[in-house]
């Protein structure tokens, strides 16, 4: 274990909620994991992250802090930042790792560092998209530093015109090629990457096919050839150390399998990846023999500062 070891009945804040547009999923996760948390032992502070949420911990002063919150704030490093000046132990990735997964661009070129496939992409102005096409078409505008499908648009081989993107659009947005084929995860605990998933959907893997029972269908382990499994979860544990990322992540791939292993790119990895009924990264661990408090007990045991 890389992290300070939680003994049983410690007290453990399990932050939920906070203020992205994530909220909802983030509560839901948390939820979740304040139950397990329960049941493996630990004595649990349900907090729903507010802009007071300082004064909180250091009225609660727990031995650790669990990390279910989602999107921006409490997965781009503020939040960490924050658990790193109280001297709180925390769970999932730090700092540098948090804020760099975040950002799609910046891990694109981490990515790319790493040796690791992607498509391409631009980072434009929304307004820039709005007016003319900056790619040929198919081609997916999406925020730069957003997760659960926030905001996709997806612009097809005939479309005559460019998205709109709406007023709520950020005003810088990430432009990338589209990349057809098979929508697969593999999560990365720790230094293990654990098994495949094939994600089945009627359309887009949006936020709705992602969060809404019998929005999309889990083939786990996914039925794929020896040598893509096998990349996928090579990939998978490269990005997360690349990227510096502790704790659980899961990396998301695209795969066009008429062009074989050349057919396999990286979309984004998720550093506080969904703890929900319906998430992926909990149904891979069961598949490993990990049952959901036992993930979250082994988190909880991973915690530390400096991360």
């Amino acid at each position: 274990m890389a992290g300070r070891s939680q003994a049983t009945g410690s007290r453990v804040a399990v932050l939920m909620g906070g203020l992205s547009a994530e909220r909802e999923v983030s509560l839901v996760s948390g939820r979740e994991c304040a139950k397990a948390l329960r049941e493996a032992g630990y004595q649990v502070i349900e907090v729903d992250a507010d802009r007071d949420l300082c004064a909180r911990l250091s009225e609660i002063q727990p031995d650790v802090v669990f990390n279910a919150l989602h999107g921006r704030w409490g997965e781009d490093g503020c939040v960490q930042g924050l658990l790193e000046w109280l001297a709180l132990p925390y769970t999932h990735s730090g700092v540098l790792a948090s804020a760099l997964a975040i950002d799609k661009s910046r891990t694109k070129a981490t990515y790319r560092a790493a040796g690791l496939p992607v498509v391409a992409s631009v980072l434009a102005l929304a307004a820039e998209v709005g007016a003319r096409h900056v790619l040929p078409p198919p081609y997916v505008v999406k925020p730069n530093n957003e997760g659960s499908s926030v905001g996709i648009h997806i612009v097809y081989d005939a479309a005559n015109t460019p998205p709109q993107l709406g007023a709520d659009a950020p005003e810088r947005v990430m432009v990338e090629s589209y990349a057809p084929g098979r929508e697969l995860t593999c999560s990365v605990l720790g230094d293990r990457a654990l098994c495949v998933t094939d994600i089945l959907t009627d359309g887009w893997y949006d936020y709705d096919a992602k969060y809404r029972p019998g929005g999309s269908r889990h083939v786990c382990p996914a039925v794929l050839p020896d040598p893509i499994t096998e990349a996928c979860r090579d990939f998978a544990l490269r990005a997360h150390q690349a990227l510096g990322c502790r704790g659980l992540s899961r990396t998301d791939f695209r795969w066009d399998e008429g062009r074989g292993l050349d057919g396999l790119i990286l979309l984004e990895t998720n550093t506080q990846p969904g703890m929900t009924p319906t998430s992926l990264s909990p149904e891979q661990a069961r598949h490993c023999g990990i049952t959901f408090p036992e993930l979250c007990r082994w988190l909880v045991e991973d915690a530390s500062c400096n991360r």
